[in-house]
């Protein structure tokens, strides 16, 4: 092997020198571009301006609607389409690097006409997200805004909680992902990727909720996300609170690019480019792996939380009319405990309290897209599954055979069909459609819901009761049709749109009658003014009851829940847009929410409409489908889009939530918060150096208290209290507040971007409140409990000492950091 010699060192460290000093200084530009297409037909646009804001750069799309923009200034800019006869455009932050070429899809609406008096500038609506079909309750989000967001930690369900009207759950500042829109239940959300609907979103998801700790979907994949919190178009199904709609970039036809991202939980990495020479194939790809277990041993941490997700996409134009689309989503989750080093009451309530999870999932679909007369039609095809394994003992450490309370076997799946014919003629818009859904699930369930216990004379002080029972329940369909149709008066003023839509299934009683879900909805939206519009919808809007609750049977193996009904819900909503410029935005809304055939535990005789925000399973259990609920409140919603360096989204929602259980009494639901404000704001400072800040205040939940008598005599078997539903909801938490600040510096070199962020959640130090739980006291060395009496702890824990563990101590996590770009 040659070393450097004392003649050739001077010679080697200097060419090395000039080499990086090459590379940083070389001149370093960025790339953006982008297809440009008309909403209403999806036909590519020839010919449309496209500016660079504040600059004389820009150029004009090709035949087929594409565009590009070479050698740009590494910054920020905001990006304006206008063309003639259509609404004005305008891409706001858009991050020019020389890591990855920025490739947009863009969408421009026709501009039917313009008043005679008042002359709308349709450019105003550009900070908007509203359509004619969904003319209010609607948000917008772009992949810059989620990827930048304080506190996001890129993790979609947790940004989507600024925007006015979405609740975190119960304490507000906990590391779910509960998604609760206006008071609704967390499983009144319906999530649909690329227009293929993709039942789970989260990892370690709560199986008949959609709650989980941490988010599947890659952020960089999503071009933006559009939320409808009322006045869903009649094409979506089992919408009650919203519909989330996330559309995905298609992969870079110009060149293999890529990115790797760790976070503070993970470490993943993405890859894009085209498939084929002519650009007409290409790919997006990939994968991500959770360190969490590794962090948790290091701070002595009983839990083991571990996954995995994968997602791509693969887009192929088969001609000039026809694109063909596959997206994969899939994920693979594991929950367990290790041994503890150094116990306390704390870590031992945990250990014991959980269950071990381990869970899969996946969704595959392939859509098609085609051009026809006047418009487009859509064909889904599409498969997913989610597996769920929950085990549960009375020492999750020792895992006794003997001493399961809880064993858990289920699996769900869907194969899904979806036609719609989409039309626009003379002003006329129109859509129909069609679903069908094949059903199957399977469920295998032992839990130990109390065990017998005797007292010192043999005497049964509390009757055992269990359930075991493998379900019977077989395949089954679910059939849907929807029409809806649009148009705009008086040339432009007044918007009108009206839609209807039908579901049926084999399996419930009375589920093949279509009339029994006929939801109709209707929407105006009429021009006031040059800046001011006024919007008006009411819609009814149904949802089939989740697998859990259709599936379940008795310890005889009798199907006990066929007669339940569609839960129903309506929207009465009215609201206010002032659009004083293109970037700047502000909404007033009022809403009102009715629900009939709310499931109703058997047992508890609550509303199930209170539950599933925890790690077990909900609905799995008797129930009947005639509770009720209601919830009606006002959002003040302020966004302004980036102008020169800032940007920022200001949201405020009151309201109020209730439901009804067996005595048909309304109490506050557990979701009942009454007071959300948001706050997220961001800043560009020279040298590509970013800061962000995020603040966040909720109300108090309403919350319920432990049963003292039931909980001493089971929770030696159960490993936490039981809580006294006969006063669901009586008592309430203190109100949650928090913030959030991020700082990214961005390093570009020739090929590279390198961006290092500090990440820092709840930097001041605020309490969360949760409610206690409820445990008996230990000794000293925590290796036992003590005792009134001074003798070993009795079954019945009738000879221990009750004891509260405080659930609100503040938690501060910082992060650092990186995004690499090739």
């Amino acid at each position: 092997m040659l070393y450097p010699t004392g003649k050739t060192l001077p010679v080697l460290l200097t060419c090395i020198f000039l080499f990086v000093f090459t590379i940083i200084n070389a001149q370093v530009t960025g790339r953006l571009s982008g297809k440009v297409v008309d909403r209403a037909t999806q036909k590519p646009l020839a010919g449309i301006s496209v500016l660079l804001q504040d600059s004389t750069k820009g150029t004009t799309t090709d035949s087929l609607g594409g565009f590009l923009l070479n050698n740009l200034d590494i910054k920020t800019y905001n990006l304006v389409f206008t063309g003639v006869g259509y609404k004005p455009q305008t891409y706001y932050n858009l991050v020019v690097t020389t890591g990855n070429e920025i490739n947009l899809s863009v969408e421009m609406e026709p501009d039917v006409t313009s008043l005679s008096e008042v002359v709308v500038r349709s450019g105003r609506r550009t900070a908007a997200a509203a359509t004619l079909e969904s003319p209010l309750s609607v948000q917008r989000l772009t992949t810059e805004e989620i990827r930048s967001n304080p506190g996001g930690n890129f993790d979609i369900s947790k940004v989507i909680q600024t925007l006015p009207g979405v609740g975190g759950g119960i304490g507000g500042g906990g590391f779910r992902n509960d998604i609760i829109i206006r008071g609704g239940a967390p499983n009144e959300n319906v999530f649909y990727l690329d227009g293929i609907e993709i039942p789970v979103i989260n990892h370690f998801q709560t199986q008949g909720s959609s709650g989980g700790p941490q988010g599947i979907l890659n952020v960089s994949f999503i071009e933006d996300v559009k939320l409808s919190s009322s006045a869903f178009e009649a094409r979506y199904d089992n919408a009650l609170s919203s519909v989330f709609q996330f559309r995905q970039r298609s992969g870079n036809p110009n060149r293999v690019q890529g990115n790797v991202r760790l976070s503070a939980t993970d470490l993943s990495a993405t890859l894009e480019g085209p498939l084929s020479s002519n650009k007409k194939t290409t790919f997006l790809a990939s994968a991500r792996r959770s360190y969490l277990q590794l962090l948790f041993t290091l701070i002595d941490l009983p839990i083991r939380p571990n996954y995995w997700d994968f997602q791509t996409k693969i887009t192929h134009q088969l001609n000039s009319k026809t694109t063909v689309s596959f997206v994969g989503l899939g994920a693979i989750d594991q929950f367990s405990f290790a041994r503890i080093k150094d116990a306390t009451p704390e870590k031992l309530y945990v250990l014991n309290s959980n269950p071990f999870i381990n869970q899969w999932n996946y969704t595959a679909g392939i859509s098609l897209r085609r051009l026809i007369k006047d418009g487009f039609l859509n064909l889904a095809l599409s498969r997913n599954t989610f597996d769920n394994d929950i085990q549960q003992y009375q020492d999750n450490e020792t895992r006794v055979a003997a001493e399961q309370t809880l064993s858990y076997l289920s699996r769900e799946t869907e194969n899904k069909f979806r036609i719609d014919v989409n039309k626009y003629r003379n002003g006329w818009k129109w859509a129909y459609g069609a679903s069908a859904q094949l059903a199957d699930y399977s469920n295998h369930t032992f839990s130990v819901i109390r065990r017998e216990l005797k007292d010192a004379n043999d005497s049964v002080i509390q009757q055992g009761e269990s359930l075991n029972f493998i379900s019977p329940m077989e395949s089954f369909w679910r059939l849907g049709a929807f029409a809806q149709v649009s148009r705009r008066y008086f040339d432009g003023r007044l918007g009108i749109s009206a839609g209807v839509r039908s579901d049926i299934n084999t399996f419930t009683t009375g589920g093949s009658n279509p009339f029994k879900t006929l939801s109709p909805r209707v929407a105006f939206s009429y021009t006031l003014a040059e800046r001011w519009t006024a919007n008006i919808s009411i819609g009814r809007y149904y949802k089939i009851p989740p697998y859990t609750i259709l599936g379940f049977a008795d310890n005889n193996g009798v199907l006990v829940n066929k007669n339940s009904s569609y839960l129903r819900s309506e929207h009465y909503v009215a609201g206010v847009e002032f659009v004083p410029s293109n970037d700047l935005r502000f909404t007033a809304e009022g809403f009102y929410k009715n629900y009939d055939n709310v499931p109703v535990s058997v047992r508890n005789g609550i509303s199930l409409s209170n539950l599933g925000s925890d790690f077990n399973v909900l609905g799995n259990e008797a129930v009947t489908t005639n509770g009720k609920g209601r919830a009606y409140g006002i959002e003040l919603f302020a966004q302004q889009k980036l102008t020169d360096r800032f940007f920022g989204i200001l949201s405020y929602t009151f309201y109020r939530s209730e439901y009804s259980g067996r005595n048909q009494l309304y109490i506050p639901s557990s979701w009942d918060n009454r007071h959300l404000l948001s706050a997220t704001m961001g800043y560009k400072l020279p040298r590509n150096w970013e800061v962000g800040l995020k603040f966040r205040y909720q109300g108090g939940a309403p919350y319920t208290p432990f049963d003292e008598a039931a909980s001493k005599l089971n929770y030696l078997s159960r490993g936490q209290g039981i809580l006294d539903y006969a006063r669901l909801n009586t008592l309430r938490l203190g109100s949650f507040n928090s913030s959030d600040i991020r700082i990214d510096k961005k390093w570009n070199f020739r090929r590279t971007t390198i961006d290092l962020f500090l990440d820092v959640t709840n930097w001041y130090l605020a309490k969360n409140p949760e409610p206690d739980s409820y445990t008996f006291k230990r000794n000293a060395e925590n290796t036992g409990f003590v005792t009134t009496d001074g003798q070993p702890i009795k079954p019945d824990g009738s000879n221990a000492i009750p004891l509260r563990l405080d659930n609100s101590d503040a938690s501060v996590t910082p992060s650092i950091g990186f995004i690499i770009e090739f």
